[in-house]
């Protein structure tokens, strides 16, 4: 199967994800600059939810034009990463309405885990499609940057237990990390 429907899917299903979250921003009550105190915790869990999915997208993008075809169990790994992209919007407004509240610090990063093993099992899928000795399988190899960014993830929600804004600095550095796109697709590309 050709991969343009999957890209256009995604591509839309992701601007309709970050579309959902500034929907939710609400103006501060008051019309003075300290209203805006108020809605700090909204915005900032806002900016790294769309830090996140943008930088799903970034990734996303690559991954796809890494692989010349798609195929059934493709769409589907796809599916699954686009259902946990769907519920970082609501993970983003329980944060924003209570943060540094543990619950919701927690959710915010089981939804983050959930949405990295997606992200996962699509590559893992793609790679099988493709081969093993395909220039995905090559340009990825063994992903040490994602296996590192799960166990910060498992360590911010154990933490979210016990200090939630710690837990939302390991999600941050996740963010941080991935901030800059993953340059191993190009390069393996170029050089090849």
């Amino acid at each position: 199967m050709h991969k343009a429907r999957l890209e256009a899917f995604s591509d839309a299903a992701i601007a309709i994800f970050m579309t959902i979250m500034v929907l939710e921003l609400h103006p501060p009550h008051g019309s003075e600059w300290a209203a805006l105190h108020e809605a700090l915790p909204t915005l900032g869990a806002y900016l790294l939810s769309f830090v996140f999915i943008a930088i799903y997208w970034v990734n996303h993008h690559h991954l796809i034009q890494a692989v010349k075809t798609v195929n059934g169990p493709v769409l589907w790994a796809n599916m699954h990463l686009m259902f946990w992209l769907s519920l970082v919007s609501f993970a983003t407004n329980w944060i924003g309405e209570h943060p540094g509240q543990k619950a919701p610090v927690a959710l915010y990063g089981l939804v983050l885990i959930m949405c990295a093993i997606a992200y996962t099992i699509l590559y893992r899928v793609l790679k099988a499609h493709e081969g093993p000795d395909s220039k995905l399988a090559q340009a990825v190899g063994a992903d040490i940057k994602g296996w590192v960014s799960l166990g910060i993830y498992a360590a911010g929600v154990a933490l979210a237990f016990f200090v939630p804004y710690a837990a939302m600095a390991c999600y941050a550095l996740v963010a941080v990390t991935w901030f800059i796109p993953d340059s191993r697709i190009e390069r393996t590309f170029r050089a090849g």
